[in-house]
C-alpha cells in the first residue's frame, strides 16, 4: 500500500476513500492475478464513468503496483496485447458489453484473457447475453459485480456526477418525464453502491413531501425528490439484501435524504475556511492550482501545477482552519521551520544577494532532500493564503461578509441592504448577487411583487442575475404563506420586523469573525443522530406504517418541541482576533504533519445525501462533526458546487434546454 491516504489510518479502521481504494486496488485488480504467472503484466480497459471513479480513489503508482501496464479507453483503437490478460472494469451498458465482446471474439482477441468488473449491478438479460456467446465464454477469467459506481471525492464525501440534477429535477420545465426518472434511477444505483462497497444496510430517512404534512398542498415534482429518490434506494437496498454474500440482513446506519431546498443560504454565502475560500475565490481546476515560480538565474518564470488534496499535510491540516487562523499557522510553521533548518535559513539570508560560500553550500546540500520538500509545501501554502487575503481586502469581502452573517442572524433587515447597496456601488456585481439571493433567502415573500425587481435594480443586475435571484424559488419557497396585512404589513416590515434564518447555537466556542453561519445540515446530523428529527418532516422507508404514498413511514412527532428546520443559528460571539481558549483539535507544533486522523468509528455511521449540490461548508460540517458525535458521517450529493458553479445553475432553471457541456463553469 504505497499511497500515503494509508498512512494515515490508525488501528485497523479505514475511511471510506480508503475502503474505495482498497475494494478498486485490491478485490478487482488484485484478485486478477495468477498463482503461476505473478509477475504478468495487464491492460486495464475503462468507460468514460469508471476512469473517473478510478482517479478520484487511486494514483497510477497504486494500479502500476497491482500489475496493470497500461490503461486504455474502451471507445477508442488498441492495440491487440494477445500475451496480456485484460481487466475490464465498465458500466454493465448494452453498448459496454457489446465492446468487450467484440474485442474477445473472433480468431485473434485483442487478450489472452478478459478479467470483467461491472460497476454495478448487471441485468440477467445482459449476464445470458455474454454466456450465449460461445467463443468468447472460455476467454472470461471473471464475471464479477464490483458495485462500486460513486466518486469518492473525500475522506468522507462522495458524489453520483449528476451535474444537471437541478436543472432536470427543480427547473422550471422539470416534470415527471422520462428524464427526470432516469435521473432518479441512476443516482439510486449509485447511491446504493456506496453501501454495497462497506457492507451497510441503512434505515432510509427523507424529507417527506409538503402534501404529506398538508392535504391543501399542491405535490410537486420537486418536492417528490427527496420520497423518490428514498424509495429508488430502498428497492436496489432490497437486491442487495438477496444477492451479496455477507450483505448485512438488519440495519447497521442511518442514511437521511434532502435536496437543496433545505438550504439556500450555504450555496452563496461567503465560506471563510481555507478550502472553501480557495475554491470561491482563486481560479482552480476542481482541485488543481496553477501558479508560477521564478526561474533560476533570472530564466523566465515557471508554471506548476499541484493538487491540494489529502496528500499534502499542510492542506489536510488547514483546510477547515478559518482563513485568518490559517494564515497565522502558515507563519508560525515557516517562522519555526526557517529557525530549526540550516538549509532554510541560507536560503533565507542569501536573499540579499550576496555569495554563498563553500561551507554553506555543503550545509544545504546535506539538508536539502528534507528542506526542498517541506519549504516548497509550506511556501506554496504561504503563497495561497496571501493571494485568497489580497482578494478579501481588494473586494471588501469582510464588510460584504459581515452583512451576509448579520441579515442571517436577524442582526440587520431590508433597510440596512438598501444602505449598504445605496453606499457601496462600486461593489462586484457578483456579490451584489449574492448578498440578494441570501436576502430572498430569508425572505422570499418580498420578492413576490415588484419589491424584489425594486432592488435587483437597486444592485443594477443583469437580467441573467435577476433570473438566478427570481430562481430561488423553485427551490421550495413557492408556497410561503401570505401576509394578511398587505402591502401595510410588507413596507411596516422594511423598519420593524427581522427574522433570522438560522439561531445561535449555544453550545459553540467563541471563535473567528464571519464563521458564525453553519450549514442546516449541522442541526439535521445532530438531531438524526439522536433520533430527535420531527417524523413527520422526515419519514423513514424502515418504518412500519403505511402511508397513502405505498411507502413506509411513521407519522408520529418524536419531539414536538423541535425547532422547525428553517430555523436560523444561534449568534456566537464575533471576534477576529482568536481567543486563547481556541483549540480546533490539531497540534501545530510540527511543521508538517498529518491532520489529526486518530477518529476510530465508535458509533454507527451516518450517510447524507443532498440532490442538487453540495458545498464546502457542508464538507466541512461532517469533518467536524464525526469528532463532535464520535461517529463516522458521509455526505454525499449530486455535485460539490462552489458560489460561481450553483449561481450558474440557478441562472439556467428557467431555460428551456440547458446543456452544461456548453458551460464555463
Amino acid at each position: 500500500m504505497s499511497d500515503s491516504d494509508s498512512s494515515h489510518s490508525s488501528g485497523d479502521h479505514k475511511t471510506f476513500r480508503q475502503i474505495t481504494r482498497d475494494r478498486l486496488l485490491y478485490e478487482m485488480l488484485r484478485s486478477t492475478r495468477v498463482r503461476d504467472s505473478r509477475s504478468t503484466w495487464k491492460v486495464l480497459v475503462m468507460d468514460k464513468l469508471t476512469v473517473k471513479i478510478m482517479s478520484y480513489s487511486c494514483k497510477m503508482a497504486d494500479i502500476t503496483e497491482e500489475g496493470v501496464s497500461l490503461v486504455e479507453d474502451l471507445y477508442k483503437r488498441r492495440q491487440p496485447m494477445p500475451s496480456m490478460d485484460g481487466i475490464y472494469f465498465i458500466q454493465p451498458s448494452k453498448e459496454n458489453v457489446a465492446m468487450f465482446l467484440s474485442d474477445m471474439s473472433g480468431k485473434r482477441p485483442l487478450y489472452r484473457k478478459a478479467y470483467v468488473f461491472f460497476s454495478s449491478p448487471v441485468s440477467k438479460d445482459l449476464v445470458a447475453h455474454i454466456k450465449r456467446d460461445s467463443v468468447v465464454l472460455p476467454r472470461i477469467g471473471a464475471l464479477s459485480e464490483m458495485n462500486l459506481e460513486y466518486f469518492a471525492m473525500d475522506s468522507q464525501g462522495f458524489i453520483t456526477d449528476h451535474e444537471r440534477a437541478l436543472e432536470i429535477l427543480f427547473g422550471e420545465n422539470a416534470e415527471n418525464s422520462h428524464k427526470s426518472n432516469y435521473c432518479i434511477h441512476t443516482m439510486a444505483v449509485r447511491i446504493a453502491t456506496v453501501f454495497a462497497s462497506l457492507k451497510e444496510f441503512p434505515y432510509v430517512h427523507y424529507r417527506a413531501a409538503k402534501s404529506s404534512l398538508d392535504p391543501t398542498t399542491l405535490t410537486t415534482v420537486r418536492d417528490l425528490a427527496p420520497t423518490k429518490l428514498a424509495a429508488a434506494v430502498w428497492n436496489c437496498l432490497a437486491k442487495y439484501k438477496a444477492t451479496i454474500p455477507g450483505f448485512p440482513q438488519k440495519e447497521t446506519c442511518k442514511l437521511l435524504i434532502v435536496d437543496r431546498s433545505i438550504d439556500q443560504i450555504a450555496p452563496v454565502i461567503h465560506e471563510w475556511t481555507y478550502d472553501a475560500m480557495c475554491h470561491d475565490l482563486l481560479n482552480l481546476d476542481g482541485n488543481k492550482y496553477a501558479y508560477e515560480v521564478p526561474g533560476n538565474n533570472g530564466s523566465a518564470p515557471e508554471k506548476k501545477e499541484v493538487l491540494l488534496e489529502d496528500h499534502d499535510p499542510v492542506w489536510l491540516e488547514l483546510r477547515h482552519a478559518h482563513i485568518a487562523e490559517a494564515s497565522e499557522k502558515l507563519h508560525e510553521k515557516m517562522t519555526n521551520f526557517i529557525s530549526k533548518n540550516k538549509a532554510a535559513q541560507i536560503h533565507h539570508h542569501s536573499r540579499d544577494g550576496s555569495e554563498l560560500s563553500t561551507r554553506d553550500l555543503q550545509k544545504m546540500v546535506r539538508a536539502l532532500p528534507q528542506y526542498s520538500e517541506q519549504i516548497d509545501k509550506l511556501s506554496l501554502h504561504v503563497e495561497i493564503a496571501g493571494k485568497i487575503n489580497r482578494v478579501i481586502r481588494e473586494f471588501g469581502l469582510r464588510e460584504i461578509g459581515q452583512l451576509e452573517q448579520d441579515l442571517v442572524f436577524g442582526d440587520a433587515g431590508t433597510k440596512d441592504l438598501i444602505n449598504f447597496l445605496k453606499i457601496k456601488q462600486d461593489i462586484s456585481s457578483e456579490n451584489k448577487l449574492r448578498l440578494l439571493m441570501v436576502y430572498a433567502a430569508i425572505y422570499p415573500e418580498k420578492f413576490a411583487g415588484d419589491k424584489g425587481a425594486k432592488m435587483m435594480q437597486l444592485a443594477r443586475l443583469s437580467p441573467d442575475e435577476m433570473d438566478a435571484v427570481n430562481n430561488m424559488k423553485y427551490l421550495g419557497t413557492s408556497d410561503t404563506k401570505k401576509t394578511s396585512g398587505g402591502v401595510f404589513s410588507l413596507k411596516f416590515d422594511v423598519y420593524k420586523k427581522r427574522h433570522a434564518a438560522r439561531k445561535a447555537r449555544n453550545d459553540e466556542e467563541e471563535t473567528w469573525q464571519l464563521s458564525r453561519f453553519y450549514p442546516l445540515i449541522e442541526e439535521l446530523v445532530e438531531k438524526l443522530s439522536k433520533d430527535e428529527l420531527p417524523k413527520n418532516e422526515y419519514a423513514c422507508m424502515n418504518d412500519p406504517v403505511p402511508t397513502i404514498h405505498g411507502y413506509s413511514q411513521n407519522l408520529s412527532f418524536r419531539t414536538p418541541q423541535a425547532q422547525p428546520v428553517h430555523s436560523m443559528r444561534s449568534r456566537r460571539t464575533a471576534t477576529w482576533a482568536r481567543p486563547r481558549s481556541f483549540d480546533d483539535g490539531y497540534s501545530s507544533d510540527p511543521v508538517l504533519r498529518h491532520s489529526s486522523s486518530d477518529f476510530k468509528k465508535t458509533g454507527q455511521r451516518i450517510f447524507v445525501f443532498i440532490i442538487g449540490g453540495a458545498t464546502r461548508s457542508e464538507l466541512r460540517a461532517v469533518h467536524k462533526l464525526s469528532s463532535k458525535l464520535k461517529r463516522e458521517i458521509i455526505l454525499g450529493s449530486t455535485s460539490i458546487d462552489d458560489p460561481s458553479q450553483f449561481i450558474t445553475k440557478l441562472k439556467m432553471l428557467n431555460v428551456d434546454e440547458l446543456s452544461l457541456d456548453d458551460l464555463q463553469i
